[in-house]
């Protein structure tokens, strides 16, 4: 096994405590946001707004003591310090305004905004206001984007050619339908921005899209995406919810050979049996080594222990931000490119054309 140079961890001590509330109660804030900040010292979560009975049922439950409301107004007049925006897509721009109008840092939830556009309009709000606006691509910190991450930065691989990456559930009853959802939005938000992370600026787009049709709407469920990036890099990500196949896997070629890795979505698999971050500390988040990815050279075959998967991170990073501590872990500005692109794919696949970003 080879060991590969891994980014140090984000100091989780805090400074001050900060009160943070979570607006929305469905998938997003229950799995992938109010378990992770209870595993951030330094942030206590205040408040959960949802108007839905069962769900507040759901909040009593799984995290006795914390209060529920009705709207954002009545969680911001019990004070916070930031909020997590984490309702339908079609809800958050005014939510994120009102908070930001009120004085408070935000983060948005994926998809950031409809159009880059309005990301744009919301990225000049926060800076009226004198406010962090975050978007929460959390699968920047998903193990097997991580152990890419250090296998580019190893070098091993010599000058990258290209970099692929498929995400695949059989999840129908998840795709979100009509104008405002779409696969596209929902894991090509992810598997973008990753490649953007890892490879930097898109130049150019070519996307195809699988369309299916629902009540709410003609709605895209799976995509094939190539991207070429400014750094003359190539990538490619797809994903479906409705083929009946599970499989989240990354392919990286270069002029000195390859690594090849299929694992699973570990922390989402972990939140769903029952477990928390909170509770297991530093043995949370890691692949089992049955799955780890192999790199492959003139030197022969290695495998590569998997990095940690770590959510929690994100929300450290970003409350050291609030503090002065440190950078964003995504900014607003990074959201609006991102869009940008998922722009680009859309006319793409409706013109059948590729799309040059200015």
């Amino acid at each position: 096994m080879t060991a590969l140079p891994l980014a140090d961890p984000p100091d989780h001590r805090p400074s001050r405590p900060l009160r943070i509330g979570v607006v929305g109660y469905g998938v997003g804030g229950r799995l992938f946001h109010t378990p992770y900040i209870a595993a951030v010292p330094g942030l206590t979560l205040v408040g959960v707004v949802t108007a839905n009975p069962d769900r507040q049922t759901e909040v009593r439950s799984d995290w006795p003591g914390v209060p529920t409301f009705d709207d954002l107004a009545a969680l911001l007049a019990h004070g916070v310090d930031l909020v997590t925006i984490t309702t339908p897509p079609h809800t958050r721009r005014a939510l994120v305004l009102q908070a930001l109008a009120a004085g408070v840092h935000v983060i948005a939830d994926k998809p950031f905004a409809p159009s880059a556009a309005v990301a744009h309009e919301m990225a000049a709000a926060a800076r009226q206001a004198g406010r962090l606006l975050g978007v929460f691509h959390n699968r920047r910190w998903d193990s097997d984007a991580r152990t890419v991450q250090a296998v580019l930065a190893s070098g091993r691989l010599g000058e990258i050619w290209r970099v692929e990456s498929r995400f695949e559930l059989d999840q129908p009853e998840t795709l979100e339908a009509g104008p405002d959802g779409g696969l596209l939005r929902d894991l090509g938000t992810h598997l973008v921005d990753q490649m953007m992370w890892l490879l930097g600026p898109v130049h150019s787009v070519h996307a195809e899209l699988d369309h299916v049709d629902r009540p709410a709407g003609r709605t895209d469920a799976g995509f094939s995406i190539h991207l070429q990036h400014r750094s003359g890099v190539r990538s490619h990500v797809s994903a479906g919810k409705l083929n009946r196949h599970v499989e989240k896997s990354w392919r990286v070629y270069g002029s000195g050979g390859s690594y090849i890795a299929s694992g699973t979505d570990v922390q989402t698999q972990a939140l769903l049996s029952g477990r928390r971050p909170a509770d297991e500390g530093p043995r949370w988040g890691h692949e089992d080594a049955r799955l780890w990815g192999t790199l492959n050279t003139a030197d022969g075959r290695e495998t590569v222990p998997s990095a940690r998967g770590a959510y929690q991170d994100y929300y450290a990073a970003f409350a050291a931000a609030v503090r002065g501590e440190g950078p964003l872990p995504v900014t607003a500005e990074e959201g609006a490119a991102l869009l940008a692109v998922l722009d680009a794919a859309r006319v793409s696949a409706r013109e059948g054309r590729v799309v040059t970003l200015g």
